[in-house]
C-alpha cells in the first residue's frame, strides 16, 4: 500500500525547495513527478535516499557562498537541467530497484558536488596535467575536494545501509565509496577534456551519475 502522506510530504518539500529558491518552478515539478514515480515503484526509503542528497547539496552550496558570488561560481537557485542530469540516472535504477546502480549514481553526485563546493576554499590542479587552475575550473581537483567527495559518498552509503536499501552494511560501504569517487574522477575528466568544447556541465554530471552507476553494479555482478 502506498503512504499517500508521504506523496503529500514531497509536494511540499517541492513547494519549499521552490520558494525558497532552491529549484526553479521546472525543477521543483519534475523532481516531484520523479519523486512520486519513486514511491510507487521502489519504497520511500529510497526517495529520502535522494533527499539527503539534495539536502547535502543545498547546505554545502551556501559554504563560502561570499567567496563564490566574489569569483563568479556560486550556483543560486538550480534549474530542471541540475535535477536531470543528476536524478534521472537515481530515478531509472530506483524504477527497476537496481540498488547498486541507484547507489553508485547519487553516491557519484553527491561525491561531486561535495568537492565542488568545498574544494573551491584551496587552489585546484587539473586533473590531467596537474597544473595549478583558478578555483571553479572545469576538470579541477583537490586534495581537500576529494576529501570532502569520500565522505559524502561514504555517508550515501551509509544511508542507503540505515534505510534498508541493501542490507549489507561493508557492501554497500564498498559500492558507494568506490562508485562515488570513481564518477566524480570522470566528472573531473570529462570536465577537463570535453566541457566547454563538447559538452556542457550537466552533460558531463549526467555522463559521471552513469559512470557511477555502472560501477556500482559491475561490483555486484
Amino acid at each position: 500500500m502506498i503512504s499517500w502522506e508521504y506523496v503529500v510530504l514531497l509536494v511540499i518539500i517541492g513547494l519549499i525547495t521552490y520558494v525558497r529558491k532552491a529549484l526553479d518552478l521546472l525543477g521543483s515539478i519534475f523532481m516531484i513527478i520523479m519523486g512520486v514515480i519513486i514511491i510507487f515503484a521502489a519504497g520511500v526509503n529510497w526517495l529520502l535516499l535522494i533527499f539527503l542528497f539534495l539536502i547535502l547539496g543545498v547546505a554545502f552550496t551556501r559554504y563560502k557562498h561570499h567567496y563564490k558570488k566574489e569569483i563568479g561560481i556560486y550556483e543560486g537557485t538550480r534549474t530542471i537541467k541540475n535535477v536531470v542530469s543528476n536524478g534521472i540516472v537515481a530515478f531509472v535504477m530506483a524504477a527497476f530497484g537496481n540498488y547498486a546502480g541507484f547507489i553508485g549514481s547519487i553516491a557519484t553526485a553527491t561525491a561531486d558536488t561535495m568537492a565542488s563546493e568545498i574544494g573551491v576554499a584551496t587552489t585546484p590542479r587539473l586533473i590531467t596535467n596537474l597544473k595549478k587552475v583558478p578555483p571553479g575550473t572545469d576538470g579541477g581537483i583537490s586534495v581537500l575536494g576529494t576529501f570532502a567527495g569520500i565522505m559524502g559518498a561514504g555517508l550515501i552509503g551509509l544511508a542507503a545501509y540505515i534505510l534498508g536499501i541493501y542490507p549489507d552494511l561493508v557492501k554497500t560501504m564498498e559500492i558507494a565509496i568506490i562508485a562515488g569517487t570513481v564518477g566524480c574522477f570522470v566528472d573531473s575528466i570529462l570536465g577537463a577534456v570535453l566541457e566547454s568544447k563538447y559538452l556542457t556541465n550537466e552533460h558531463v554530471n549526467l555522463l559521471a551519475t552513469m559512470a557511477g552507476a555502472l560501477i556500482g553494479n559491475i561490483m555486484v555482478w
